[in-house]
C-alpha cells in the first residue's frame, strides 16, 4: 500500500480503490414499509448486492457488474409475492464515484446506540460526546449501524467484558464491530470480509480510529485455520451462517461466545439446531423488526 506523510511527518496509509462500475437498482415497493425494505435487502444481499439506501419509493441497492446476474434478480422479484410485496425496479449502470460525498448528501446520518456509542462519518460536525466515538466513512461497505442487525450486534458487544480477549469479526463490512471491540480493550482482533471494497474500507476506518490491534483479511471462513477466539461476531446472512457454523465452533476457545446476526426471527430455530450439532447452546437473543442477533456458548 502506498503511504504519504502527514503534517507531523509520520507516514499515512493511502487506500487505493480499484475503479469498478456498479449497477444501481432502484425499487418501488408496495407497501413501502420498513419490514418490506428489510426483506428485499436480505434477498438482494444473498445474490451479491452490497450497498443499500432507503428512498422515497422503496430501496436503492448496488452491485458490481461482475457479480450481477439477471436470472438471480428475476428470482428475487418473483419471490417477493410470497411476502405480499408488489415491486417494480429500474436498473442503471453507474461509474465509480466519490462514495463519501454520496453518503454525505443522501444517506448517512450519525447514529447513537444505547446512549453509549455514536457512529458518524468524518464529515459530520457537532457530534455529542459519548463513551465510544466511532468514525466510519462507509464507501460501499455495509455496516454504518443504521441497519437493525448491526445495531443488535453493537448492543451485544457493549454487554461483554472484552478486555484482553481475542475477537473475530466475520463479514466485517466497515469494521465497525471490530473497531468498537478495540475501544473496549479486545486484542488481538481479526476482521474478515470477502468483498474487496469492504476489506479496503475496513483498513481505512481502522486507520481513522487508530485501532492498530485489528488485522484485516480479504476472504471467507476458509481463512480461519487453527486460530481460536474468545468472541466471534458474524453478521452475514442465514445461508452463509448455516454453512460456516462448524468452522466457527472449531475456532472457539473454552467458554467462548459466538454471536450471529443477519437472519430473521423465523430462522432462529434452524440456526439454533445447527449450533446444537456443534455442542453450542443458545444463551440469549435480541430482535428488532424481525431481524435477530443470537448468542451461543
Amino acid at each position: 500500500m502506498p503511504r504519504s506523510a502527514r503534517n507531523d511527518g509520520t507516514p499515512e496509509l493511502q487506500i487505493e480503490y480499484k475503479t469498478m462500475d456498479y449497477l444501481e437498482l432502484k425499487t418501488s415497493l408496495t407497501p413501502n414499509t420498513e419490514t418490506n425494505r428489510d426483506i428485499i435487502t436480505a434477498l438482494l444481499a444473498e445474490i451479491g448486492f452490497e450497498g443499500f439506501a432507503e428512498s422515497d419509493s422503496g430501496l436503492n441497492a448496488y452491485i458490481t457488474e461482475k457479480l450481477f446476474s439477471q436470472e438471480a434478480l428475476d428470482g428475487v422479484f418473483e419471490n417477493l409475492s410470497f411476502y405480499g410485496i408488489t415491486a417494480q425496479y429500474e436498473l442503471d449502470r453507474i461509474i465509480s464515484r466519490n462514495w463519501n460525498e454520496e453518503w454525505e448528501k443522501n444517506y448517512f446520518q450519525p447514529i447513537i446506540i444505547q446512549d453509549k456509542v455514536i457512529i458518524h462519518s468524518s464529515f459530520h460536525k457537532d457530534i455529542p460526546s459519548l463513551p465510544y466515538d466511532i468514525v466510519i466513512d462507509p464507501k460501499m461497505a455495509f455496516g454504518t449501524g443504521h441497519h437493525s442487525t448491526t445495531a443488535l450486534m453493537v448492543s451485544f458487544l457493549l454487554e461483554q467484558d472484552l478486555e484482553g480477549k481475542s475477537l473475530l469479526d466475520m463479514g466485517c463490512g466497515t469494521a465497525v464491530l471490530a473497531i468498537l471491540a478495540h475501544k473496549k480493550g479486545a486484542k488481538p482482533i481479526m476482521a474478515i470480509d470477502n468483498d474487496e471494497w469492504a476489506y479496503k474500507n475496513s483498513l481505512e476506518n481502522i486507520r481513522i480510529n487508530q485501532a492498530s490491534a485489528i488485522q484485516v483479511e480479504l476472504g471467507d471462513a476458509t481463512l480461519l485455520g487453527k486460530a481460536h477466539y474468545d468472541f466471534i461476531f458474524a453478521n452475514i446472512n442465514r445461508n452463509i451462517l448455516l454453512n460456516d457454523i462448524p468452522v466457527y465452533a472449531a475456532c472457539m476457545s473454552p467458554n467462548a461466545s459466538l454471536f450471529m446476526s443477519g437472519f430473521y426471527i423465523e430462522d432462529l430455530d434452524s440456526i439454533s439446531e445447527a449450533c446444537q450439532k456443534q455442542s453450542l447452546k443458545l444463551i440469549d437473543y435480541k430482535e428488532d423488526n424481525r431481524w435477530t442477533a443470537a448468542q451461543f456458548q
